[in-house]
């Protein structure tokens, strides 16, 4: 049941996150800093593969932090900044090195840190959604 609590809290987490710091904090820099021809417009977005990506990515966070045997809100912090400083690593470099999606690596880098921050987040509301025992 924590899996299933995790997930769901999580996802809702990551996309509420996500909006703040990517749609509203970050959005003028990054756009400034990022390649934009392969961007849909705002009334073009797809949102039920938006809303799955979180959901996907709260999954998979959910059963690291279960894996861990994370119990505490600072487990939540703790590991989900880690898992978010190395996943969005993972798809900065990636994307850096077979595409034209980041003009430099200050916006790479504010990418990858507002990952860590938004995930260390997440990871906060899925062990709270575990109660005081994570169960």
């Amino acid at each position: 049941m924590k899996i299933l609590r995790g997930t769901i809290f999580g996802g809702i987490a990551y996309f509420l996150l996500g909006w703040l710091v990517w749609g509203i904090l970050l959005m003028n820099f990054l756009s400034g800093n990022m390649n934009q021809c392969a961007n849909r417009p705002d009334d073009g977005m797809i949102w039920w593969a938006i809303i799955l990506s979180n959901f996907v990515v709260a999954l998979l966070l959910t059963l690291i932090l279960n894996w861990a045997g994370a119990k505490s809100i600072t487990d939540g912090l703790k590991y989900g900044a880690l898992f978010g400083l190395l996943f969005a690593s993972a798809v900065a470099f990636s994307s850096w090195s077979m595409t034209t999606m980041y003009t430099n690596m200050g916006a790479m880098a504010v990418d990858i840190a507002a990952s860590a921050v938004v995930l260390a987040l997440v990871g906060l509301v899925i062990t709270l959604t575990w109660g005081r025992n994570g169960k």
